[in-house]
């Protein structure tokens, strides 16, 4: 039986009530000194849901309330806020500033539309693109927010295809990068994929200005069951992009792969022991511009790898329960996991037992 798109409207106001610093004023300043933070959702061992803020030495050190389960986070270097997404089929996003000075400010998606979960600026902070689901006609869209105007909805344009999840802002200011992930869903089903038969998966660029389609690329029809989910950009440009499998559990299909442009995509071929190690599943990818290196995380297969992007070797696989969220840390990557571990590049690893860390995590560089 069909249930219902929880409306979180009456609650979202929740959100700019526990905003709160959980630290002692000079090691805040401290925090607040250093080169960067990391911020992450999380869901509690007590079931309520948030987003906080790491020090670079994994250090739990500010949180604000969420009224659901968060998913990703991006940053605005030029106001210096963040901007947390519900995951899908999530109504809301929250608005914050990790030092703590201002507020939450809540951006509920209108009628007919839910967030999947990403988001991006534009280079000058104006405005705010976020990956939506226009449900009732299973096509995918960007919503155009005013940044300066309190986030109000100023337009949107199509992601040429069916549930679009991470989009990303190329070099030139001005080009959008989304994976369509392929996959029908509508709120009245809850998360359930209703086309996974059918499902056409695609990896588009698209002009953010006027929303004209810049180019396009789909898989090959064998492997139209392998789902374009999250992606990030190395030092060169290329954009590095993870995939998730709904075609049969004994298949073993390439997940990780690269796009430039004017090319075809490029599946990565990897040791079959690592291919494995992801069970069809590949959760999050963060590029390091500092070592040209890329990793990718599976919770479903405990496993961080981190590949050279120059080469695509992969260069070290890491055992880690759950692991999922993972950004740059020096020359190498900053990982979190569901069983609540935060795991520094140095290898260092501290342990919050009643977080539950969710799918991403963002550096914020505080010097940009």
């Amino acid at each position: 039986m069909p249930t219902p798109l929880i409306d979180r409207r009456d609650f979202l106001t929740a959100a700019g009530v526990g905003f709160a610093a959980a630290m002692a004023p000079s090691a805040w300043a401290k925090t607040l000194a250093a080169d960067a933070v990391f911020a992450t959702a999380f869901v509690k061992r007590d079931g309520s849901y948030g987003a906080a803020v790491l020090s670079e030495a994994g250090k739990l050190v500010h949180a604000i309330a969420l009224p659901d389960r968060g998913h990703d986070v991006t940053f605005d270097p030029v106001s210096k806020r963040s901007v947390v997404f519900a995951r899908q089929p999530g109504t809301f996003a929250v608005v914050f500033d990790h030092s703590g000075r201002e507020e939450p400010l809540t951006i509920t998606s209108i009628t007919g539309r839910h967030f999947f979960g990403h988001g991006v600026f534009s280079p000058d902070g104006a405005l705010l693109y976020a990956t939506e689901n226009d449900f009732d006609n299973a096509a995918g869209v960007v919503g155009i927010y005013d940044a300066r105007a309190k986030f109000s909805r100023v337009g949107e344009f199509p992601t040429y295809g069916i549930g679009p999840h991470e989009l990303l802002l190329m070099g030139d200011g001005r080009t959008i990068a989304v994976a369509n992930g392929g996959i029908e869903t509508h709120p009245d089903y809850g998360r359930a994929e209703l086309n996974i038969a059918t499902m056409k998966p695609s990896y588009v660029l698209i002009d953010r200005l006027t929303g004209d389609l810049i180019e396009k690329h789909e898989l090959p029809a064998a492997l139209h069951q392998l789902s374009i989910r999250h992606m990030d950009t190395d030092r060169s440009g290329t954009v590095w992009f993870g995939c998730q499998y709904r075609g049969p559990g004994i298949d073993r299909p390439l997940l990780v792969g690269r796009a430039a442009r004017g090319k075809e995509l490029q599946l990565l071929d990897m040791p079959q022991d690592v291919l494995s190690g992801f069970r069809n599943y590949i959760g999050s990818v963060a590029a390091n511009p500092v070592a040209d290196t890329v990793a990718v995380s599976s919770p479903e297969g405990n496993s961080l790898v981190v590949i050279d992007a120059a080469s695509g070797r992969v260069v070290s696989n890491s055992a880690l329960v759950e692991v999922c969220g993972v950004a740059p840390d020096g020359t190498s990557f900053m990982a979190t996991t569901g069983a609540g571990e935060i795991i520094e590049g140095s290898g260092a690893t501290r342990s919050e037992p009643d977080y539950v860390w969710d799918n991403h995590m963002l550096r914020i560089d505080q010097a940009a």
